[in-house]
């Protein structure tokens, strides 16, 4: 493996897994109806992924150039795919919270007339 190509797995796993704690914190600041705090971190985790993202184009790139990735490149990448994936996911379980405190003010306000 190359020097360059080792430096994209290093960087693709790095922002791959910031962005996936971004993610679970911002998850977890929902659960507490922080949504501010929510919205930080999600937009923490969209930065880390576009950064991944970019090293993953710059890799295909080289693999269209005749270089083919290595199995530990395969593994990098997951790492960024599954982030944008679970990022995804916890944005729509982030609207889920925001209903829920929505509904609940609500109901309290039903409930005090």
């Amino acid at each position: 493996m190359t020097d360059q190509s080792e430096a994209a797995v290093f960087q693709l796993i790095l922002h791959g897994g910031n962005a996936r704690g971004e993610a679970y914190e911002a998850l977890d600041a929902a659960e507490d109806f922080d949504f501010d705090e929510a919205q930080k971190h999600i937009d923490a985790a969209e930065q880390e992924f576009l950064q991944g993202h970019k090293w993953q184009t710059e890799t295909i790139r080289s693999a269209n150039d005749g270089h083919t990735p290595s199995f530990l490149m395969v593994h990098a990448q997951d790492h960024v795919m599954t982030a944008q994936a679970e990022l995804n996911l916890i944005k729509r379980i982030i609207a889920n919270y925001e209903l829920i405190a929505k509904l609940e003010k609500r109901v309290e306000a039903l409930e005090n007339k």
